[in-house]
């Protein structure tokens, strides 16, 4: 298995700090919002009223219910309480997704760029992380010939991620549709990680669960970290056939037993959203994604395209004539902006560099009058 290198240039930007450097961090996926005060009122209410016991090992029926008819109401999905089952987080609801699924010498197919943790945990499985590639040439959507070529009979799951980190990408509905065929035909299971459905900047948000064949071949893993910018909060939920989900409790009652009980109240909460805060958070993504990128396509070397969903940016550096690995010390070493190079998603990253609109726009202009002073390093060049 590997590690993150977003949380290797964490550590680094926090020694800096240490020495009395100003740093803005630009470099995790982790929202500069705090939950409504609804939520935390739930959840300190929860506490004080003594729920903090042991639950059952799926999740509070109330909050599987929320769940189910919030995924209604926003992603037009029909699912009841009973296929859907709560972790302590996303990444709890990927692994156990894929410990149900994946044996050893198994093929899963992964994007690249993508999430790290997909082609970590398929080789700590014991199984081969097979990538297919989201190319800037082809609007970082991916491209269903390829992935069908990539397809053998060891194939078991497609995993993928729309909105996607780390490149923006929401998945076109033609892409959508030529994927579930892929997978009715050659028998996967998809798993869908659908943590940033909810910040998409236009149009609504298209499952893969809902095209045919698909809503009994398909995982949905979502949380309550990005859109409702919990992340400390740890948690998470999937969404799978009951047969599945069994499955899933299964793991569950042998590795953490149940999540805390008054975070799961809190979250019941979080999904009435009482307060918009959702509409709010994403409303100031766009801004943000608005400033930054057009900042950062007046910087010399850089080339970004406009992120459909989430909140990324990223940027083909290779026109800097530095590497980009090399380029990301400079800026944070030089100029004190924090940011990941794109090969710590895949092989495909090499030439790109993500940026996360955490900070407030003040703080972004900041990062972009600091890359362009900087930038005279490499347009010399």
């Amino acid at each position: 298995m590997s590690g993150e290198g977003a949380l290797a240039v964490f550590a680094r930007a926090r020694d800096l700090e240490r020495q009395g450097r100003s740093i803005i961090h630009l470099e995790l996926g982790e929202p500069d919002f705090h939950p409504a005060a609804p939520v935390v009122e739930a959840g300190c209410g929860a506490i004080r009223a003594g729920r903090d016991r042991y639950v059952t090992s799926r999740g509070l029926p109330a909050l599987r219910e929320a769940i189910a008819e919030y995924l209604g109401r926003t992603r037009r999905l029909r699912i009841s309480a009973d296929q859907v089952l709560i972790t302590p987080g996303c990444k709890p609801a990927l692994s156990l997704a894929m410990m149900a699924l994946i044996e050893p010498g198994d093929e899963v197919l992964v994007p690249d760029p993508g999430f790290p943790t997909y082609a970590s945990m398929t080789r700590g499985l014991g199984a081969v992380p097979v990538p297919f590639r989201l190319l800037e040439r082809n609007r970082l959507q991916p491209d269903p010939d390829e992935i069908e070529s990539l397809v053998t009979r060891r194939s078991r799951v497609l995993l993928f991620n729309s909105p996607g980190n780390p490149t923006g990408t929401v998945y076109d509905s033609a892409a959508l549709q030529r994927i579930a065929g892929i997978a009715v035909e050659h028998d996967l299971t998809l798993i869908s990680d659908e943590i940033y459905a909810r910040i998409v900047f236009s149009g609504a948000y298209d499952s893969i669960s809902l095209m045919p064949g698909m809503a009994g071949r398909t995982v949905i893993v979502d949380g309550f970290s990005k859109s409702f910018a919990m992340t400390g909060w740890r948690l998470g939920f999937a969404v799978a056939p009951p047969a599945l989900i069994d499955a899933l409790d299964l793991l569950v009652i042998n590795m953490f037993t149940s999540v805390a009980e008054f975070t799961q109240l809190a979250a019941i909460e979080a999904l009435r959203d009482r307060t918009h805060a959702v509409d709010a958070m994403v409303e100031e993504y766009r801004r943000r994604r608005d400033l930054f990128v057009g900042g950062l396509n007046r910087i010399p070397g850089f080339r970004c395209a406009l992120p459909e969903g989430a909140f990324y940016a990223w940027v083909n550096v290779g026109d800097t004539g530095l590497r980009a690995d090399e380029l990301c010390r400079l800026l944070l070493e030089e100029a004190g902006v924090a940011a990941i190079p794109g090969a710590a998603f895949g092989a495909s990253g090499e030439d790109f560099v993500r940026f996360s609109l955490v900070s407030a726009s003040p703080l972004l202009e900041e990062a972009l009058a600091r890359m362009q002073a900087l930038a005279s390093r490499w347009h010399t060049r």
